[in-house]
């Protein structure tokens, strides 16, 4: 079975954000994130695969060669096999035993995608994005993530209402003003991590939920830290004592 005028459509279609939430799917590609689809609860709609691809999925496989696959994949240089997937409303539950990562505003797509892949490299189960974040399902968040978007509960909504509706958490914010992370004494359970946007940091209608105000202490000239590196230290010190 060829590529039809129809999938490819469906498929491009799924490049933007404003077409993948009125549709509610989304594209992963790549053997190595594919495969972790496959081996989660994600409900996988199809795969447009060429004859290269070894994998196994018991649903629709449509083969494709490498030019139709390129005129439907969002790489510059594809790799066997997309996947289109339904799209998850995810919920956190109550269980507050392992940290809580927050983002406010993270714009930058691998940005996302490289804290997504850390908190699951630290255990790390629940992230919860502001709505003004970059959309988690964006092909290059979920390439960014090498699969493990679909292992974590990412929940998109208001931090503020997150915030009231959750008042016995103790949040932690990265701020360039702070107490030093490598002395600091994290809380271990009930704990969330907030990080900032990229340029402007955390939202000032922010700072009255915070409860401890932490920073990574500068030792050179470097202006700034990169988020997804700064969210990877302070990862690595909330659950030193885990």
């Amino acid at each position: 079975m060829s590529l039809s005028i129809q999938q490819k459509k469906f498929v491009k279609a799924l490049h933007l954000k404003k077409n993948r939430t009125k549709l509610g799917f989304f594209i992963a590609e790549g053997e190595k994130i594919v495969e972790e689809l496959l081996n989660s609860d994600y409900e996988v709609l199809g795969l447009f695969a060429t004859a290269n691809w070894k994998g196994d999925f018991d649903g629709s496989v449509t083969q494709v060669s490498e030019q139709e696959l390129s005129a439907i994949s969002t790489l510059k240089t594809p790799n066997c096999v997309l996947a289109v997937a339904k799209q998850k409303h995810q919920q956190l539950g109550n269980n507050f035993s392992m940290p809580i990562i927050a983002l406010d505003t993270i714009q930058d797509p691998g940005n996302l995608g490289t804290i997504i892949r850390t908190a699951d490299w630290f255990g790390i189960q629940n992230i919860v994005c502001s709505e003004s974040c970059v959309d988690i399902y964006n092909p290059k968040v979920v390439q960014a993530t090498m699969g493990s978007i679909f292992r974590l509960n990412v929940l998109v909504t208001s931090l503020a209402d997150f915030f009231k509706e959750n008042n016995q958490l103790c949040v932690y914010g990265a701020l360039l003003e702070g107490e030093n992370c490598f002395a600091t004494r994290f809380q271990q359970s009930h704990t969330v991590l907030l990080m900032g946007n990229e340029g402007a940091g955390i939202s000032s209608k922010l700072f009255p939920f915070i409860s401890k105000k932490i920073t990574i202490p500068k030792l050179g000239h470097a202006e700034s830290l990169n988020v997804g590196i700064a969210t990877g230290i302070l990862c690595a010190e909330m659950t030193k004592y885990n």
